[in-house]
């Protein structure tokens, strides 16, 4: 009969990897579900009240296209404001990538984002390529986004093509 309960000191018995794992896999799923519940929010015009609360108080959300935002707060009041300037998206995250180290961990996702923007009273349809690399953080049991940064391959009207503007990130 093995036992799997008891251990000596420094040792790590089979529950503690069974357990580890678990948590492990755990997490993983439920930082895709923050993921896509982020961008079910998105979708649905940025509202900041329930944006906000996915965020850890002293977040850090930054993108080259529209800025730093430092803290919850800032991070609200953000959302708050993108909503006039893009007015339809369809937030495609793809080929996630989680690392879990205990009560932290990052994450690397791929963005593609159909949208309107509205250019000087005008809407235009884009395309948008890009790239999310994310920090995430367990509080309470429940994980958090504590950065998120995004990177903008590529920003193009919809009849213009990206071969001349992609960019990779360095």
């Amino acid at each position: 009969m093995i036992d799997l309960g008891h251990k000596r000191r420094g040792e790590t018995t089979v529950t503690d990897t069974i357990e580890k794992t678990i948590d492990r896999l755990a997490s993983i799923e439920e930082i895709k579900k923050l993921k896509h519940v982020y961008m079910e929010y998105c979708d649905q015009g940025y509202p900041p009240a329930k944006l906000g609360p996915l965020f850890t108080d002293d977040a850090v959300w930054t993108s080259e296209i529209f800025g730093r935002h430092e803290g919850r707060a800032a991070i609200e009041e953000f959302f708050g404001g993108v909503s006039s300037a893009i007015v339809f998206a369809a937030h495609l995250a793809l080929n996630g990538i989680i690392d879990v180290d205990g009560d932290r961990a990052n994450g690397q996702w791929r963005l593609l984002m159909p949208c309107t923007l509205s250019e000087d009273g005008e809407k235009v349809s884009r395309w948008m390529l890009g790239e999310y690399d994310e920090t995430y953080e367990r509080h309470g049991g429940k994980w958090y986004f504590s950065k998120v940064d995004v990177f903008m391959n590529f920003n193009v009207r919809a009849d213009e093509s990206w071969a001349e503007t992609a960019a990779m990130r360095v």
